[in-house]
């Protein structure tokens, strides 16, 4: 299942039941999981562990080079698990010092010309949608999209549930449940991306009560946690949305803008 164009590495391990395509380059020390195709004029760089049933598309690369002037080609890594779909020309560097990683979870979809950056870690079940650019160390948590042509600053956080509407940026972070747009503002409760993933009613108000409270209250962040905490129902998935808040070091998304759906 190797084509004889292909170029791989005398390190690198391809394990039974994979399928590298023509004109593809496996680099040092890497290695590809059972079931992952590979299509033809792909990349894979060194140090680049790639898990089981994964489909790299025509021209992706996948642990290539970070863009960082301070790297030195030192070993890095990038580590992929299960079940990912990375489309065409989407590229997903390595870690920019010695010894770190670039990691990639479960089950996400990468689409053309999609961006990840050096040392992201990026968790299960997530979609980033073409055009979209994950500057260095980037945190996005499972099943969060980011839609076409958004940017994220480095060093930025996007909480579990959070969508990222097309066009957006960020240079904070997007706490979970939330749609983002325009320049980190908090627009709504993610109330489709909610349901869809078995959300009931109970927690769906809780998290909008909450919601209300943080973005549209007029207080500051301080301010609104204390509220909530104090009037609130603190479900599970209200006691995480105020600890990523909490946690958060660039400061999150800001409450500006139209109010969404609260019925």
């Amino acid at each position: 299942m190797i084509d004889p164009t292909a170029r791989i590495s005398s390190t690198a391990v391809i394990e039974d039941g994979a399928e590298i395509g023509p004109n593809v380059i496996v680099g040092d020390h890497s290695r590809i999981g059972s079931g992952t195709k590979v299509m033809a004029n792909a990349v894979i760089g060194p140090w680049t562990t790639i898990g089981r049933d994964n489909v790299i598309h025509y021209g992706a690369i996948v642990g290539h080079d970070p863009q960082d002037f301070g790297f030195k080609g030192e070993e890095s890594y990038v580590v992929m698990g299960n079940g990912n779909v990375v489309r065409e020309y989407a590229t997903i560097h390595r870690g920019n010092r010695p010894g770190t990683t670039t990691a990639i979870g479960d089950s996400n979809f990468f689409m053309i010309q999609s961006h990840v950056a050096h040392n992201c870690q990026i968790g299960n079940n997530i979609i980033i949608a073409g055009g979209s650019l994950l500057a260095g160390h980037v945190e996005v948590e499972d099943r969060a999209i980011i839609s076409g042509n958004c940017v994220v600053h480095q060093f930025c956080r996007i909480g579990k549930f959070a969508m990222m509407r097309g066009l957006s940026r960020t240079s904070r972070d997007i706490p979970p449940f939330i749609i983002m747009d325009e320049t980190h503002t908090a627009k709504a409760v993610n109330l489709i991306g909610l349901r869809r993933n078995g959300f009931d009613n109970p927690r769906i108000r809780a998290i909008k009560n909450a919601f209300k409270i943080l973005f549209r209250g007029g207080l500051n962040m301080n301010q609104a946690m204390e509220k909530v905490r104090a009037e609130c129902t603190v479900t599970d998935d209200v006691k995480y949305l105020l600890d990523f808040i909490t946690l958060s070091k660039r400061g999150v998304c800001v409450g500006k803008g139209e109010a969404g759906e609260f019925e």
